[in-house]
């Protein structure tokens, strides 16, 4: 856990939060400025800087985020008409907390590119 890291103080539960999920590896939580009527960040509970930083030895860890994602989409009820799993890295990819998360975004149709 990074002291300094948005996520890892919402994690410890230091700052509020609505969580969706919550297990040993990961915590889902309601994102604050939602960008679909579903929005939601996944993330693990150790502190990952992005997807950068990731090795092989983090395959469980990718599979257990992506296996919350989907079970979240169906528990959602946008796995029928299908959804967008997004994470960002780095400042010119989006990325504004430096901790690996996932966004879970569904409920409206998406254009591609995005961007």
């Amino acid at each position: 856990m990074s002291a300094a890291c948005l996520f890892c103080r919402i994690i410890a539960g230091e700052i509020p939060s609505t969580r969706v999920h919550e297990d040993d590896l990961v915590v889902a939580i309601r994102d604050i400025a939602p960008r679909a009527p579903t929005h939601i960040v996944i993330m693990p509970r150790a502190h990952i800087g992005s997807a950068a930083d990731l090795t092989e030895a983090d395959g469980p860890l990718l599979g257990r985020l992506f296996g919350v994602a989907a079970a979240l989409a169906r528990s959602e009820g946008i796995d029928g008409r299908g959804y967008r799993l997004t994470t960002n890295v780095g400042a010119w990819g989006g990325q504004t907390v430096p901790h690996l998360h996932l966004h879970l975004m569904g409920g409206r149709a998406f254009d591609w590119p995005p961007g």
